[in-house]
């Protein structure tokens, strides 16, 4: 696999997208993804350099409650799959120990197929398994 995107959980989207078009990042899409009660920015720095920014819609969403505990900053880590490896991804990492909050793949921001892992298996890091 490989590093598809890194999430960053923001409180004002607006101001974040603006603090990484400073270092030259580029938008390339936004959205909402309901299911999950989150804005979404994605952007594209050099050398396929993809960051993703989160911002909640509102304090009992994932993100809103991540930002309450522990404030901006690092989310997730995305790892790429192929659209045909990533229940077999999951599969594979639940044998090995993994503890999966997805035990499937659910809806995500673009329209890709994502899937998270606990924290706990990333070494205090969420993992997010997208298809790519």
């Amino acid at each position: 696999m490989r590093l598809h995107h890194v999430g960053i959980a923001v409180e004002d989207l607006e101001e974040a997208k603006a603090r990484y078009r400073a270092l030259g990042f580029q938008v390339v899409a936004e959205g909402e993804v309901a299911a999950q009660g989150v804005r979404v920015a994605l952007l594209e720095g050099e050398g396929e350099t993809l960051l993703e920014l989160l911002a909640p819609l509102g304090p009992d969403t994932p993100v809103g409650r991540f930002l309450a505990k522990r404030g901006p900053g690092l989310h997730h880590l995305a790892f790429a799959t192929s659209e045909t490896e990533i229940e077999k991804a999951l599969a594979r990492l639940k044998a090995e120990g993994a503890r999966l909050i997805d035990e499937a793949p659910r809806p995500g921001f673009g329209g890709h197929r994502v899937a998270f892992l606990h924290p706990s298996f990333g070494l205090g890091v969420l993992w997010e398994l997208v298809e790519a």
